[in-house]
């Protein structure tokens, strides 16, 4: 259990750790690649840690000191694995490992904990089947655990549903380079956090590799192409960022987060709109971009591209004027925890009114009071309430170690703030 403390400053700078999402990625370019790539800046928390293990179980051989990695590639050779691989509650993590599994040789198994067993994954499994490998999930339910059998993959074109995630596309493109036929995905229906995507292709195209995209919804890598290794140094995490810009907001305070630039593609970002919108001030600086505190009112948001900062805004408009209704996230259910589910109860023994949507929430702003918050083992939700705490004396984080999965220095850069 961790109390939080009221804010004691007026104005401060933080600095936040790399990308989850840009580590991730490189993370796995890298470990395809013929030769020694360099990855600086990089985010070392539990889920990449997944990502990081799994890939030298591959025959990868990273080694990193601190946030700093060094990556001898495989050439996409991957080494057999009779052992599970194993992934906890990290979504991003298996969904790109499941794909790369399929460029190696014999049988895989990617399997996580008791929650990961719920999170879909099928649709991914089902592009994968299409293009020359067999992928299905072990217990039949379209979740892990998931078993692959692969000579390599052939490629070719297949349709993918991607309106639960953006990461099935993201996961296909990635190992695309890999393929004897190259890749030609159509995306049938939605695509969701597409900014995500765009993260995906730009990392490919620093390790060599150029993603041609045909339409909104199609895209063609080319085959028997494979990544050149590359030095790249991961930006600030836009997601992790959001929570310092959110105390900002709800304390009038004036808050910088270091290092990060607007012209980033982190989908994330654009919160900062959003906060515009309510009444805060954005200033972009040449080291940072800061927000400072107005009073604030309600906004209507499609948060779509940015579900990962729903509930930082969530928390926001509970000290907002008005209502605030956030809509279009209704993949958000299938998180870490239930998040819609999660911000609604959490707020709600704060004293504030929230409405529970198919796809999203309506929140009435109003004076928000202390309370015990369950985090549900999710990260995401252990943060934004600390935010609220900022504003709110009395709040207390139940298992607040949680945040070690994307961001283990998060207790210690908020406490700068007191």
């Amino acid at each position: 259990m961790k109390t939080i403390q009221s804010i004691g400053v007026t104005e401060a700078t933080v600095t936040v750790p790399g990308s989850k999402s840009y580590t991730h990625r490189a993370l796995v370019a890298a470990a395809l690649a013929n030769g020694d790539s360099v990855i600086e800046n990089g985010l070392l928390c539990d889920d990449t840690y997944y990502t990081m293990t799994a890939l030298k179980k591959l025959g990868a051989v990273i080694d990193h000191v601190d946030n700093n990695f060094r990556v001898t590639g495989t050439g996409g050779e991957l080494s057999e694995c009779s052992d599970t691989l194993q992934f906890s509650n990290a979504g991003t993590s298996i969904r790109f490992l499941t794909a790369v599994t399929t460029l190696g040789k014999g049988a895989y198994t990617l399997a996580g904990n008791t929650r990961m067993s719920e999170r879909p994954i099928q649709d991914l499994l089902d592009g994968l089947n299409q293009i020359g490998t067999r992928a299905y999930s072990i217990n039949g339910n379209g979740c892990p655990p998931v078993n692959v059998e692969t000579k390599g993959l052939e490629g070719g074109s297949l349709s993918l549903k991607a309106n639960v995630s953006s990461q099935y596309l993201s996961a296909l493109l990635l190992v695309a380079p890999y393929t004897i036929n190259g890749l030609d995905v159509k995306i049938v229906g939605e695509l969701v956090s597409r900014p995500y995507v765009t993260m995906t292709i730009e990392v490919m195209e620093r390790f060599g590799v150029k993603v041609e995209q045909r339409d909104q919804n199609r895209f063609y890598v080319a085959g028997r192409k494979g990544y050149a290794p590359t030095r790249l140094s991961i930006e600030p995490d836009a997601s992790n960022s959001s929570y310092f810009w959110a105390a900002a907001a709800i304390t009038g305070a004036r808050i910088k987060v270091a290092n990060i630039k607007p012209a980033s593609r982190q989908g994330d970002l654009r919160l900062l709109g959003l906060l515009e919108e309510m009444g805060c001030q954005i200033e972009e600086e040449i080291d940072g971009i800061s927000v400072r505190g107005r009073p604030l009112q309600g906004i209507t948001a499609d948060m779509g591209m940015m579900p990962d900062v729903v509930p930082t805004l969530a928390v926001v408009a509970a000290f907002a004027e008005g209502t605030t209704t956030i809509r279009n996230v209704a993949h958000l259910k299938i998180k870490e925890t239930d998040r819609l589910a999660a911000v609604k109860n959490e707020l709600t023994k704060m004293g504030i009114n929230v409405e529970l949507l198919p796809d999203g929430l309506i929140i009435e702003g109003g004076r928000p009071h202390k309370a015990v918050i369950e985090t549900y083992d999710d990260h995401r939700i252990a943060m934004c309430f600390a935010v609220a705490g900022l504003a709110v004396p009395g709040v207390q984080i139940k298992k607040p170690s949680c945040v070690e999965k994307s961001f283990p220095t998060f207790w210690e850069t908020l406490e700068q703030l007191y």
